[in-house]
């Protein structure tokens, strides 16, 4: 079987992944001195508190290439194929990490990098839906027209309450121009050609998560939703609520937004991603 491999920005949690075999490989968060592998040697809820609280502002950085080889190495020990698929290059060196992770591979065995342009659970739902086809028996050249083909049909747009940790962190991309606007102001953003882009700004929470809920209600044929937050579970528990008219409940992903990629969104963003069913 294919084993599929992803990074931690995904926002796969650690069930989801037992469930399907998924190996997460993780980003680090630096606070002053102290590193943390994201969501391993700090959870989510203790990175949120000294985000808000710490006196040091978090920096990140990608995985070295030696993660992800000792993470080949370990897989190619059962397998003969592996798919690894990462964040966009355009927010993270993760993907080349990945890439030149190949040649310190010592078994024979064929790996495949594939750059999702995209992030948080807009990678996630595509890494979920390369893992179900894996273990239904696909081979990695059919899970690299699937995960292609999902990359055209995930769509993930956030909310946020501040620009400010984006432009702190430099990750604001497409959305630079948003930064002057009025403080009340709160925008919403996707992700286009791989890095962050405006889509419109809004004047309160209460009508960003009407734009979230609308946005997924627009959709006709939908395959797979996720719902993530940052620092607003409650506010994700009603969004949930909402879109169980459009969606089931139950199916619906939940997660919260990973250290790495909060370090740029800071606290109470929300984000919503679908995943487009196939045109038959």
């Amino acid at each position: 079987m294919v084993k599929i491999v992803t990074d931690s920005l995904s926002d796969i949690t650690s069930d989801i992944a037992r469930g399907l075999g998924i190996t997460v490989v993780p980003l680090t968060v630096f606070f002053g001195h102290e590193s943390f592998l994201d969501r391993i040697t700090i959870t989510t809820d203790e990175f949120y508190y000294k985000l808000t609280h710490g006196a040091a502002w978090p920096t990140t950085t990608q995985p070295p290439p030696s993660a992800f080889a000792d993470v080949y190495n370990k897989l190619a020990e059962e397998t003969d194929a592996i798919l690894a698929i990462t964040l966009s290059s355009k927010l993270s060196g993760t993907y080349g990490s990945a890439l030149n992770a190949k040649n310190l591979v010592k078994k024979k065995c064929r790996i495949e990098v594939i750059d999702s342009l995209t992030v948080a659970m807009g990678l996630g739902l595509i890494v979920i839906a390369a893992a179900k086809a894996a273990q239904a028996g696909a081979n990695l050249d059919e899970l690299i027209d699937l995960v292609h083909s999902a990359m055209s049909r995930s769509h993930l747009i956030a909310y946020f309450d501040t620009l400010k940790y984006l432009a702190k962190g430099g990750r604001i991309g497409k959305a630079q121009g948003l930064l002057g606007a009025v403080l009340s102001v709160k925008p919403i953003l996707t992700v286009k050609d791989g890095e962050m882009s405006p889509l419109t700004r809004l004047r309160s929470q209460a009508a960003g998560m009407d734009y979230l809920y609308n946005f997924v209600a627009g959709f006709p044929h939908i395959e797979e939703v996720a719902v993530e937050h940052t620092t607003a579970p409650d506010e994700a528990d009603r969004l949930v609520e909402r879109l169980s008219s459009v969606f089931p409940r139950e199916r619906i992903y939940r997660s919260t937004v990973s250290p790495v990629v909060g370090t740029y969104a800071g606290p109470g963003a929300m984000a919503v991603t679908v995943l487009e069913a196939e045109k038959k």
